[in-house]
């Protein structure tokens, strides 16, 4: 059977075979339970080349599932390179393609590097090691380019970027989530724009009120700011946020959404445990307090249950993947509690209508290629390499850090304040970030600064970065005022 024919191959004998499999009881189980079969169809030759798969709907009926689910399926296998979709006539089976890419695992530490001056150092954000992931962007925008599986003549709408929805359900199917539909998934043009479209999503009236942590991811604030509410700064510990404090502030203020980071707090590298989270949720549901969970700068695996698996009905978990890919390709996404995607996936459509159909096409493939884990794991390895050198340098000081996270809490010695070091360093040519700026305005912040990785430089060069930083830590300044 060939492409150009359009009855569905072998009257779907393959597929009435699922129909006798048992319940599935995990979450996505369906959908990847059809997967497999239709894989296991093609490579027992059930399925050949060439022949066209049931549409979704008819083979949804067949089956006694959603179209969802039978969609999805059809997606995965299509990122995968097994399907092919062809617009207006139907999914076929793929030819085979031969791997023309395989990821370097182990790289010199030299090319491809985003600074070269060993004078300079940018310190104020994570710049990741270039580990093949640039290397497999441009070879699937090249084949986005030849031929865009959601053209280029249109707007983007819910239809063309519900693969790229599937590729991030399936990114993102190990973190604790709870049960999770493509329903529940919106795409953002980076973690930034999913705090802000979460914030449109759940703040009303004429003068909301956010409450975050006392020390805090400076964009919570700033998107607050876009958008007239007011922040409220919450007593923390090295748990996070204190249940009784937020309790008290948030029946003080009238507080309708908490912003927190539990798995990697920005700028601390601190870590909520399971027991605090918990109390934290039931200050929430007491409180009747949404919750954004920012999840942006882990880039290892997932170390407790997340707020939306603790607090299913209130919870919005936020991501992106400018720490563990690049950061170039502002590709981020809003996982809604349950039955709540409409409400911030109308905020995105009434924003920018929805991610551009070819960014969308390379997320779907991008997410579900098959080096990708090696890849994620290459980076993640490399950026450890950046952190051990860090520790080995500043370890005498009282520094704070964490495996997987890209970024170091150093607590000033005596006779260093904050704006002074930070000023010192960048004379030495380095640039970081004094913990003011994670403070609101009015509030005391410790003599504290954080250093973020940046494998954009040899480790050789970073080295010589942290010596210099080691240096100025160990010569404050002897000034007398009178």
């Amino acid at each position: 059977m060939t492409l150009a024919e359009e009855t569905p191959a072998a009257e779907m004998t393959w597929a009435e075979a699922l129909m006798g499999a048992p319940e599935p009881k995990l979450r996505v189980t369906k959908y990847r339970a059809l997967a497999n079969g239709v894989e296991k169809a093609i490579s027992s030759g059930a399925l050949k080349v060439g022949d066209k798969l049931p549409p979704v709907r008819q083979l949804a009926w067949k089956l006694g599932v959603t179209p969802g689910t039978v969609a999805r399926a059809y997606s995965i296998l299509t990122d995968a390179g097994q399907l092919k979709a062809v617009v207006g006539r139907g999914t076929f089976v793929a030819a085979p393609l031969e791997p023309d890419f395989a990821p370097p695992i182990e790289v010199d530490s030299a090319p491809h590097r985003q600074e070269s001056r060993s004078d300079h150092a940018n310190l104020l954000s994570p710049h990741l090691p270039s580990m093949g992931q640039a290397q497999l962007i441009r070879q699937l925008l090249a084949q986005i380019a030849e031929d865009p599986p959601s053209g280029m003549m249109h707007y983007p709408d819910r239809t063309n970027g519900r693969p790229a929805q599937a590729a991030v359900l399936s990114w993102l199917a190990d973190v604790p989530l709870g049960p999770l539909e493509l329903e529940d998934v919106v795409l953002t043009n980076g973690g930034q724009n999913a705090i802000m479209l979460v914030m449109q999503a759940v703040l009303h009236g004429r003068r909301p009120v956010i409450l975050t942590e006392e020390l805090s991811y400076p964009g919570f604030r700033r998107a607050a700011e876009l958008l007239r509410a007011e922040v409220i700064s919450v007593p923390m510990d090295s748990d996070g946020m204190i249940p009784e404090a937020l309790d008290a502030l948030a029946v003080q203020h009238d507080a309708q959404l908490v912003c927190t980071s539990p798995e990697v707090h920005n700028p601390t590298t601190f870590f909520t445990p399971l027991k605090r989270r918990s109390a934290l949720v039931a200050v929430a549901r007491r409180r009747n307090l949404q919750i954004l969970d920012d999840d942006c700068y882990r880039i290892g695996p997932s170390e407790a249950p997340s707020y939306r698996m603790l607090a299913p009905e209130r919870s919005w978990y936020v991501t992106s993947i400018s720490k563990s890919l690049t950061p170039a390709l502002r590709i981020g996404a809003v996982a809604a509690p349950r039955e709540r995607g409409g409400h911030v996936r109308r905020a995105a459509e009434y924003s920018f209508f929805g991610l551009p159909t070819p960014m969308a096409d390379l997320c779907a493939a991008l997410l579900t290629h098959k080096h990708l884990p090696d890849l994620t794991t290459a980076v993640r390895r490399e950026v450890n390499k950046y952190i051990h050198a860090a520790v080995n340098g500043l370890g005498g000081f009282n520094l704070v850090w964490r495996r997987n996270v890209p970024f170091l809490w150093l607590y000033l010695p005596e006779g260093w304040r904050a704006s002074a070091f930070c000023a010192a360093a960048e004379a030495k040519g380095i640039q970081i970030r004094p913990a003011e700026e994670y403070a609101l305005r009015e509030a005391r912040a410790p003599h504290a600064v954080r250093l973020a990785i940046n494998a954009g430089i040899s480790l050789e060069d970073f080295e010589g970065v942290i010596e210099r930083l080691r240096v100025l830590l160990d010569n404050p300044p002897e000034i007398l005022g009178v």
